[in-house]
């Protein structure tokens, strides 16, 4: 099994899960996150001042899938998330050990 970490821009999020539905993979946790990469932030004005912000905010989805689902998961996200501007985003793909379902204790490709 795999993890996959996908790092969005928030407004690409519905179109995301939407493409990962098409491709019946329903299953994922979303989290609200900040970071930075390549585009360092920006500045805005602030009552007078200019002050740098650093981190931007992003959306992080968490999938766990067979192995044979990872091509197809990675295309759908890039194909829904892709604006061709910076700030896109980023995937991660590792490796799952063990998956364990805490309510019927299924372990594994039942678990997901």
């Amino acid at each position: 099994m795999k993890k996959v970490e996908a790092i969005i821009k928030p407004f690409k999020l519905d179109d995301v899960r939407e493409a990962l539905a098409e491709i019946d993979i329903t299953g994922m946790t979303v989290s609200e996150v900040k970071g930075f990469g390549r585009q360092k932030g920006h500045t805005e004005l602030y009552r007078g001042a200019e002050y740098m912000v650093d981190f931007l905010p992003k959306v992080k989805l968490d999938i766990v899938i067979d192995d044979e689902m990872l091509d197809r998961c990675i295309d759908a996200i890039e194909g829904a998330a892709k604006t061709g501007k910076i700030g896109d985003g980023k995937i991660f793909v590792s490796d799952v050990e063990r998956v364990i379902r805490i309510r019927t204790g299924e372990e594994n490709e039942e678990a997901v």
